[in-house]
């Protein structure tokens, strides 16, 4: 398979292509490059670009034939998203809605989504289990469940194969 991995050069990125490889597939590595570094895409083709940028999505898709993604693209700094929450909605969550739309167009139905235990909030159990109530207590947490939202309606809508890991 050919997978995109948004956020491919960035430290998590760049392994999970590492690991993708190893298991023979072919790693995409999509970034902007504020966060990532070149020289950390070792196992397949770098892709420049946005997220935000939905006409560079429908041609990389195009022209790499891409059959699923894994998505770690993000803002990821809690403090900063209290201080500038539209960050963090701009880049978490309608980047990843233009994602989603350019995946609908390519006709590419899987995606592992990287979220995060933000999503939970104050934990009222310890531990944490998949049972547990959602009430994010900042805009980072927030962003990615509001993507997570998105994925199960883009499930039951358009049949999107999804999943999201919190840690």
């Amino acid at each position: 398979m050919r997978i995109l991995v948004t956020g491919g050069a960035g430290y998590i990125g760049s392994h999970t292509a590492k690991l993708l490889a190893a298991n023979g597939h072919e790693p995409v590595g999509f970034d902007d490059m504020s966060q990532g570094h070149e020289w950390a895409v070792k196992w397949g083709p770098l892709e420049r670009g946005s997220l935000s940028d939905p006409a560079r999505l429908a041609e990389v898709f195009a022209s790499r034939k891409i059959d699923a993604v894994v998505h770690f693209a993000a803002s990821a700094l809690v403090g900063e998203s209290m201080s500038n929450p539209a960050k963090y909605f701009r880049n978490n969550t309608v980047a990843t809605l233009n994602l989603l739309d350019a995946m609908r167009a390519a006709d590419v139905g899987t995606i592992v989504f990287s979220s995060t235990c933000a999503t939970y909030g104050d934990p009222v159990r310890l531990p944490i289990d998949e049972t547990h109530p959602q009430a994010p207590v900042n805009p980072y947490g927030e962003s990615k469940l509001m993507v997570e939202k998105m994925l199960r309606w883009y499930g039951d809508a358009y049949g999107l194969r999804w999943m999201a890991l919190r840690y």
